[in-house]
This record gives C-alpha cells, sequence and structure tokens, in this order.
C-alpha cells in the first residue's frame, strides 16, 4: 500500500516537476522523499483519529485559544511531512561517506554497532531496539543543551511558550532548532550504522511517542512502566510553569523516549498532578510570538538581546 501510494506521488506529481525544471539527476532522492512524504501524511491522519478521541476521552483542560492550536497544526504538517529529517540524512550520509573513506586511508573506522556487535544486530528487531536506545540517550543530552545552552534555549523556547498543549504542539519548534536536532540526530544515526528503513521507522516512532507525551490528555502510566516510558503526565511537568525550565536545576524530565535517563541522571520528578504549562516571564506579559512568523523572528530577537 505505502509503495504503491509512494508510487503515485512520484510519477504523478514529483517526476513532472523535476522534468519540468530540468532536475531529473535528483529523481532517485526525490522518490525516497515521496516515501517520507506518504508516512507523514499517513501519520497525521492517524494522530488526529486516535489522539484527538484520547483527547475528547480525558482532557486536562478545555481549549480556549484555537488560534494557537492552528499553529501548532501548520509546525506539524511542516515537520511530519518528512522534510526536516530526509534533508538532514541525505545531507549527512555523504558527509560520513566520506569521512569513513578518509579513516579508512588511515588506517581506521568509524564505530558500527553492526560491526561492534556482529551477531547480535543480525536479529532485526534486537538490532531496532538497540538503535532505539543509543538514539534516545542521545536525544536526552540534545534536549538537555536545548535547556542549558543560552541562545539555544532561547529557541527551544518557541516550542515551550505554549500555554495550551496539544498532541499537535510537539511540533512546534523554531525552525532553526529543528534543524540544529535533527542534523545532531541523523549524524549520529549514519555513524552508528543505522539503515535507512530503520531511521524511517525510528523516526516516525519517536515522533508519534513524543505526540502522545505533549497531548491534552489526563494520562499517567501504571507502574513500573511509568518508571520506564515518558508519559503525559511525567511530560507534562516539564512544560510547567516554574518546574519544567526555571529554578537551580534548570529543569526536570528531560526524556524524549525513555524515562530511565531522567533517573539514571537526576533530573526526574515522579509528582502527579496536571498543571498549567507555559514560561514564567509569559505572566509578566512577555510576549514570544502569535503566529509562525512571529515565534520565529522574536527568538532570534532575543539571542541578539532584544524582544
Amino acid at each position: 500500500m505505502i509503495e504503491t501510494a509512494q508510487a503515485w506521488l512520484f510519477e504523478t506529481f514529483l517526476q513532472p516537476l523535476l522534468f519540468r525544471f530540468g532536475l531529473m539527476g535528483f529523481a532517485e532522492d526525490v522518490f525516497d522523499l515521496s516515501e517520507w512524504l506518504v508516512l507523514g501524511a499517513l501519520e497525521v491522519v492517524a494522530l488526529v483519529i486516535v489522539f484527538g478521541l484520547l483527547e475528547r476521552w480525558r482532557p486536562v483542560e478545555p481549549v480556549t485559544d484555537r488560534h494557537a492550536v492552528v499553529i501548532d497544526m501548520l509546525y506539524t504538517l511542516l515537520h511530519r511531512l518528512g522534510l526536516f529529517a530526509f534533508l538532514t540524512f541525505a545531507l549527512v550520509t555523504p558527509l560520513v561517506d566520506w569521512l569513513e573513506a578518509e579513516l579508512r586511508l588511515a588506517g581506521l573506522q568509524r564505530p558500527n554497532l553492526d560491526q561492534l556487535l556482529p551477531g547480535i544486530t543480525d536479529v532485526p528487531i534486537v538490532s531496532f531496539l538497540i538503535y532505539l536506545v543509543v538514539l534516545d540517550v542521545a536525544d536526552y543530552w540534545i534536549h538537555r543543551g536545548q535547556h542549558r545552552i543560552g541562545w539555544w534555549w532561547q529557541l527551544h523556547a518557541v516550542h515551550h511558550c505554549q500555554r495550551q498543549m496539544t498532541f499537535w504542539s510537539d511540533s512546534r519548534n523554531h525552525l532553526l532548532d529543528d534543524l540544529l536536532r535533527d542534523l545532531l540526530f541523523a549524524t549520529l544515526a549514519v555513524v552508528i550504522g543505522v539503515a535507512p528503513d530503520q531511521f524511517v521507522l525510528l523516526t516516525i516512532l519517536f515522533r508519534v511517542l513524543q505526540s502522545l507525551q505533549h497531548a491534552n490528555l489526563r494520562l499517567r502510566y501504571p507502574e513500573p512502566l511509568e518508571r520506564l516510558v515518558v508519559s503525559p503526565s511525567f511530560h507534562r511537568l516539564h512544560h510547567a510553569i516554574g518546574f519544567g525550565h526555571e529554578g537551580a536545576a534548570r529543569g526536570v524530565n528531560f526524556g524524549v523516549v525513555l524515562s530511565t535517563w531522567d533517573r539514571l541522571f537526576g533530573t526526574a520528578d515522579w509528582r502527579p498532578g496536571f498543571v498549567p504549562t507555559g514560561i514564567r516571564d509569559q505572566l509578566a506579559g512577555r510576549d514570544y510570538g502569535r503566529g509562525f512568523w512571529a515565534q520565529q523572528w522574536r527568538a532570534l530577537r532575543r539571542i541578539a538581546g532584544g524582544a
């Protein structure tokens, strides 16, 4: 089904555009992109149906700012159609291939997990889970960097200024923040030997789980699952005013898929509760922007010392 939809999209729309503008040399890359587009569209439909029903079932709060949610929808469509993940992976792969060739000339090899763990990674599901754990712990530290590094926080604040969290809110990010995070994520994936098809599945799994975590959903997992996987309750505290990114610790609950890393590195806060979200200085009137471009521009102005 996916292959059929991919071929139809490419042959009906993308290939004629490439031919018209003399870009057929990029046909193979654009065909790969069409897979991301199809999977992204299916993902968005699934999110609307499943998570939309869940939010109606047990909402944390009534949605009163519809405009903010519409802006989040725009972010989601931009991000979930695969443009960022595809472009970063496509850019990083040639770079790593070049680096690997240079290392081989020097008698060295990059640390490929398939080579470091022979036999174990031959089993697809085991290989997939190992890659998930490695990428997730890296994403945990990337996330902490987004909060601890001053200029990066000014970009990441776009994500945290949403005070009406829904499953759409996961993709509300500054474009540069998205690009930097995805570039680091894709680089690590290529370096440790993640195959393209596994990268697609891992990316979608990460995105779907993060959409669930941001949902306007009163849900806390039963023990011991709550201590292993990031739940909507656990992640909402990360977004909470006065908890998630403020105070001496500069934030709690940074886990992306697994809450294990917060427990191991001392950043876990297991208190239950569904508290208001946002950034403290919003209460004092600081404006992070209402529209897409306003949010993007104000982040750059904050880095420059304005806004």
